[in-house]
């Protein structure tokens, strides 16, 4: 059985405020736990994710260790979130106050909110007809 590689490349990351300012302008928002997440399709093959973890969080250590965590959970669930079939998601995390968590807990908020906003994405697409 052949190994795919799970990487998270520069171009599966949001950089710019301009792409951050497009995610938020859709207005799509689900909250799970301690996490709140946004997202807007893209026409691009996958996913990109962004970060937004505030000083409430913690520290600068503990803001980084909530980052990392996040990102290895985007990295290992990539092949598992949804997808359009025209394309994939743009999301934005962003953490809330909370206890550190395991690395699973991540991943299972991070597949449970793009579920759901998968599905809330497709509501909208029905709702509004095709463009």
């Amino acid at each position: 059985m052949p190994v795919t590689k799970r990487l998270f490349r520069p171009e599966q990351r949001l950089r710019h405020a301009l792409e951050f300012q497009r995610v938020y302008a859709a207005k799509m928002r689900k909250l799970r736990g301690p996490l709140a997440a946004f997202a807007v399709p893209n026409a691009l093959p996958q996913h990109r994710l962004g970060l937004a973890v505030g000083r409430p969080v913690g520290n600068a250590v503990r803001r980084s260790r909530v980052k990392r965590l996040i990102r290895e959970a985007f990295r290992l669930s990539q092949a598992l979130l949804p997808v359009r079939p025209d394309g994939a998601y743009d999301i934005i995390i962003s953490p809330r106050v909370h206890k550190p968590m395991p690395l699973a807990e991540y991943e299972a908020l991070l597949l449970a909110l793009a579920n759901e906003l998968h599905r809330e994405w497709e509501r909208r697409t029905r709702r509004e007809g095709p463009a």
